[in-house]
C-alpha cells in the first residue's frame, strides 16, 4: 500500500521510504524555521503568548499531552497487533513536528506578516499557503493534498485567533497527522 510517503521516486529519482529521509527534507526544514523564529526574533512575544495557557495550568496540558499520546499509542497497537518502538517514536515525532509546524505557520509568520502591516486575514490565508507549498516540496505530496494542508492550516489559524493557545492547535494537528500518516516512512503494512 502506498501512502503519501511513500510514493514513486519523482524527477530526483529519490523517494520518500526511510525515517531520515523525512526528517532531513522535512523535519529538520521545519526545526530551522522554528529556531529562526524564536531565538533573536520579536516573534518570542507572540510565542510567550500562545503558550501563555499551558504555563498557567501545566499540569492540566501535560495530563492531556499523555492521554493524546496514549491514545494515539492504543490505535496504532489495535491496528497493527503491536507497537514497536519505532512506531512509537513516530508518534512522538508527530507530535513535535505539529508544534513546530503550529508555531512557525499559525503564529510566528502571520505576526511577521502583520508586523509589516498584513490584515490578519491575509497574513493567515499567505501562511496557510506557505505550509500548503511546504509539503509539496518537502514531501511531495500531490497537489490536491497541499490544497487540503491550506485548507486545514486556514482551520486552525482561525483557532490560534480565538483561543490563542499553541499547544491546542498543536493537539489537533498532531491526531490529524497520525491520521494521515499512522506508520513510519517504509512501514506500509502490519508485519
Amino acid at each position: 500500500m502506498k501512502g503519501r510517503l511513500q510514493r514513486p521516486p519523482d524527477f530526483t529519482g529519490g523517494r520518500l521510504d526511510s525515517f531520515r529521509q523525512v526528517f532531513v527534507r522535512h523535519g529538520l526544514a521545519g526545526l530551522v524555521l522554528a529556531l529562526i523564529f524564536v531565538l533573536p526574533h520579536p516573534g518570542r512575544e507572540a510565542l510567550w503568548g500562545v503558550l501563555a495557557p499551558a504555563i498557567q495550568s501545566p499540569v492540566l496540558y501535560g495530563v492531556w499531552g499523555a492521554l493524546v499520546l496514549a491514545a494515539l499509542s492504543v490505535y496504532s497497537t489495535l491496528r497493527d497487533r503491536k507497537l514497536r518502538p519505532a512506531q512509537l517514536g513516530w508518534i512522538v515525532y508527530l507530535g513535535f513536528l505539529s508544534l513546530w509546524e503550529e508555531w512557525v505557520f499559525r503564529v510566528a509568520i502571520p505576526d511577521l506578516l502583520m508586523g509589516s502591516g498584513l490584515d490578519i486575514k491575509l497574513a493567515f490565508l499567505l501562511a496557510s499557503g506557505f505550509f500548503g507549498a511546504m509539503h509539496y516540496f518537502t514531501l511531495r505530496w500531490r497537489w490536491q493534498w497541499c490544497v487540503g494542508a491550506l485548507i486545514g492550516g486556514l482551520a486552525l489559524s482561525r483557532q490560534v485567533d480565538l483561543h490563542a493557545d499553541l499547544l491546542l492547535i498543536s493537539a489537533y494537528h498532531w491526531v490529524a497527522t497520525f491520521m494521515n500518516t499512522p506508520r513510519p516512512p517504509g512501514q506500509s503494512s502490519r508485519g
